[in-house]
């Protein structure tokens, strides 16, 4: 699974997708990995997306990508969300 800068796994829900968030800033459980503003070329299928506040979030293949505030300790990784609901899984580059 992917990890972020800090190692924690990278989340994608299925109802996400196609470059559109539905973060509203209210989804506390579920932060989404935020973006520095990027203008230079595409890193292959890694790109940023404007979430519904304005505010950047990094997405890959397409897909917002969130971490999972239950996960704990990056050593060794927990993906304690993934699976969850059946449309929550660890992103997969």
């Amino acid at each position: 699974m992917s990890v972020d800068h800090d190692g924690m796994t990278l989340y994608t829900f299925d109802r996400h997708h196609d470059g559109s968030s539905l973060y509203t800033g209210e989804i506390v459980q579920w932060p989404p990995l935020s973006a520095e503003p990027h203008h230079g070329e595409p890193m292959k299928k890694w790109t940023q997306i404007t979430q519904n506040d304005g505010t950047m979030q990094w997405a890959y293949d397409g897909k917002p990508l969130y971490t999972f505030v239950k996960d704990k300790k990056s050593v060794p990784v927990t993906s304690n969300g993934h699976g969850m609901k059946n449309e929550l899984h660890g992103a997969r580059p």
